[in-house]
């Protein structure tokens, strides 16, 4: 599985996703070395992270090597702000009849030509899905996950809140939120 935009805080939380679901392997590229170094530390040897150039060509080339094999599915998430030169470099890492997920909304809101060329799609058989945000039954499947023991959630700080707490909780998220970071807001127990 490579994640583009592992780096940023809707990636850093797909990565721990992807190895709750079962990826062997997790490709993490970015530029933000700090929050390579971070996905490092906190999985360990599932993840490869690469070091982005600004080279479509040498980036896509060296996201593959890191794979080590095949790699089977790409999701975007990369923030609307980010360039297509290193979505389109992700998506063509791509295996033979791979799946590229679109989620990011690159160059949103007036939208941006990915240039994806339509040769290498059709002779590839490569899937293509456009994505907003995340379907309606994700959050329940995601605890599921989490209760299950599945999705670690020891790799995220965790900060509580009782849910007359509301507005605190959000000035929290907004002040401190982020990477490996979650608010939860916890409803008061029947009385």
């Amino acid at each position: 599985m490579l994640i583009s935009g592992a780096t940023g805080n809707f990636g850093s939380a797909a990565v721990a996703v992807a190895l709750a679901m079962g990826a062997g392997c997790v490709i993490a590229p970015g530029r933000n070395e700090k929050m390579l170094d971070e996905l490092e530390r906190r999985f360990g040897s599932p993840i490869q992270t690469v070091r982005l150039s600004g080279n479509e060509d040498a980036d896509r080339e060296r996201m593959r090597a890191a794979a080590q094999g095949p790699i089977d599915a790409v999701l975007d998430l990369l923030p609307p702000s980010a360039g297509t030169t290193p979505v389109r470099a992700a998506a063509m890492s791509v295996r033979e009849s791979g799946t590229v997920v679109l989620m990011s909304g690159v160059g949103m809101p007036g939208g941006a030509d990915l240039g994806l060329p339509y040769p290498w799609i059709m002779r590839n058989n490569i899937t293509i899905r456009g994505q907003w945000m995340y379907p309606r039954e994700a959050n329940t499947r995601l605890i599921q996950m989490a209760r299950s023991g599945l999705l670690d959630l020891r790799q995220f700080d965790v900060t509580e809140f009782d849910l007359d707490d509301a507005n605190a909780a959000v000035a929290h998220t907004a002040s401190d939120g982020g990477r490996f970071s979650l608010t939860v807001i916890r409803a008061a127990a029947p009385r």
